[in-house]
């Protein structure tokens, strides 16, 4: 079981390996990353699991990594292996969990590979219904679902707007109507043991996405992708009051960085206990660290 060091001071729930530290980096940026990157206003960055763990080590923090299979959409292999990001993941334990990526149109060859993944030591399994191209909801999906609540792993949907693809021909061909989070009450109810996390502020279903964390005890929030001075109102008041305990940091490194992240989050102003919580606590219950 992982353990947390006594310096870490957070842990980031939503980081992306996006390059494989076993092949030469590709000779340019793809054009998905630079349509990121306009978005976000930042460098196009593509870091490997080295990479991760030099940059979240320096900064005595933890950070769960993950990349995206999303090939039944787009025909185009993940840019790093699950294989990879786990074993990588193991050589800096101190700092990088791993969680595992698979196609959810993939049925049970795909529940089978969560098998595996979990058993190698994925801590969960990242999902992007906008770019994977799937309802959260849809029944065929649900074996895979199955394996990952009987592994004990985490079920991470990304919901909401998304970055992909933005201001892209036909925005990359990417469909918003997925990112609805309410799609994942489903998944909790028929799943009840299942650990889930929404990534990202809803926008622009924020509504629903708390009533969801409200209402699901194992539902989760991760507070990444947005810097927090755009956060909505009512998601800083549910962070502060009745979901506090049910709130991560999270940044979608790299697209926003800890740094930037934290400076922002300062000022909304909360008190060092619910901070401490966000930051901290609340991942380390989650993910079933000791300290």
């Amino acid at each position: 079981m992982t353990a947390v060091g006594d310096g870490i001071v957070a842990i980031d729930f939503h980081t992306h390996v996006q390059r494989s530290a076993r092949s030469a980096p590709p000779e340019a940026v793809s054009e998905n990353a630079e349509a990121m990157a306009a978005y976000f206003r930042t460098d196009a960055r593509t870091p490997t699991v080295h990479d991760l763990a030099e940059v979240y080590r320096a900064q005595s923090m933890m950070c769960v990594a993950f990349t995206v299979d999303n090939r039944w959409a787009t025909g185009e292999e993940p840019a790093v292996t699950n294989d990879e990001v786990i074993e990588l993941a193991a050589e800096h334990s101190d700092t990088v969990i791993p969680f595992g990526t698979v196609d959810p149109h993939g049925g049970r060859r795909a529940a089978r590979e969560v098998t595996r993944l979990a058993e190698k030591g994925a801590r969960g399994f990242k999902f992007h219904p906008s770019s994977q191209a799937f309802y959260p909801d849809d029944r065929d999906v649900y074996p895979v679902y199955e394996a990952i609540q009987e592994a004990g792993a985490i079920a991470l949907f990304h919901s909401g707007h998304t970055g992909a693809g933005a201001g892209t021909r036909g925005g990359g061909g990417i469909r918003l109507k997925y990112g609805n989070p309410m799609h994942v009450d489903d998944v909790a109810v028929d799943f009840p043991d299942l650990r889930i996390v929404l990534a990202h502020p809803s926008f622009p279903w924020q509504d629903e996405a708390l009533s969801v964390a409200l209402h699901k005890p194992h539902v989760y929030i991760d507070l990444s992708g947005w810097s927090p001075k755009y956060f909505p109102p009512n998601l800083v008041q549910y962070a502060r009051t009745l979901l506090k305990d049910k709130m991560l940091f999270g940044t979608d490194y790299p697209v926003i960085t800890a740094e930037r992240w934290l400076r922002d989050f300062e000022g909304l102003g909360f008190d060092e206990d619910v901070k401490r919580r966000i930051l901290l606590d609340n991942a380390v219950r989650l993910l079933g660290l000791t300290r």
